[in-house]
């Protein structure tokens, strides 16, 4: 169990990264407040885990509900921002609705929940945002237009952010991992290779996240980018 107990907000906390990082942090004794669509029976385990239903792209409740869910628990110490999807093509093979509900649910949901819960995290001794971006906000790639703007937004993002909480307890981190092994890959054309070396694990990930989190409070680890060591991807058959 860590020393300091905290409670920490995870968003995506029913599958893949955000429900390996729920489950990390709860074995460290956190309190994890989860967030999904649809939530893990897996988490309900836990007597520390509070499961939230709430989808991300309603953003006309979506800062209401976390203003309440602020009340409710103002404890909440840190974020771990993991939700997020996978949509590729070429940009005229998309719908403006589809444009519309990636780029909210990867980029603008986020902000939201940032700007509703950033005031008081400002007020706190110590406080983290840490949002799991992507190998796809370092490079543009072939049918990725729209994927690689939303997680280009969230590291420009980022990087600002982390300059205007420069003088509070606030520390800002951005995790950037390439292909992990997790349903974000169910609906695409594509997939890692069969090796294990061909893609990150969601528990690397979450070790990272909590290497952040148990970091000195003295330094912000501004930004971690994390590769298979053999990047080979397969299509679909």
């Amino acid at each position: 169990m860590h020393a300091l107990k905290r409670t920490i907000l995870v968003t995506g906390a029913s599958s893949g990264i955000g429900l390996a990082v729920a489950e990390k942090l709860l074995q460290q004794g956190h309190t994890v407040l989860g967030i999904a669509r649809r939530l893990n029976q897996i988490l309900v385990e836990y007597s520390d885990f509070v499961p939230i239903a709430m989808d991300l792209t309603q953003l006309d409740v979506l800062t209401k509900k976390i203003k309440e869910l602020q009340l409710a628990y103002p404890t909440i110490d840190a974020v771990i921002f993991c939700a997020g999807k996978g949509q590729f093509g070429a940009i005229e093979q998309f719908s403006y609705e589809q444009i519309d509900g990636l780029m909210t649910l990867n980029f603008t949901s986020q902000v939201h929940i940032t700007k509703a819960l950033l005031p008081d995290l400002k007020r706190k001794s110590q406080s983290d945002l840490i949002y799991i971006g992507s190998e796809a906000a370092l490079k543009g790639s072939r049918n990725g237009a729209l994927y690689c703007a939303s997680k280009f937004a969230l590291r420009g993002f980022t990087q600002a952010l982390r300059e205007d909480c420069g003088k509070s307890n606030v520390r800002v981190s951005l995790i950037n991992p390439g292909m992990v092994k997790t349903p974000f890959f169910d609906e695409l054309s594509f997939e890692p290779g069969d090796h294990i070396t061909n893609s990150i694990a969601s528990d690397d990930v979450a070790e990272a996240v909590i290497y952040v989190l148990n970091s000195s409070t003295n330094i912000v680890i501004d930004e971690i980018n994390l590769s298979p060591l053999n990047k080979v991807f397969k299509f679909k058959t």
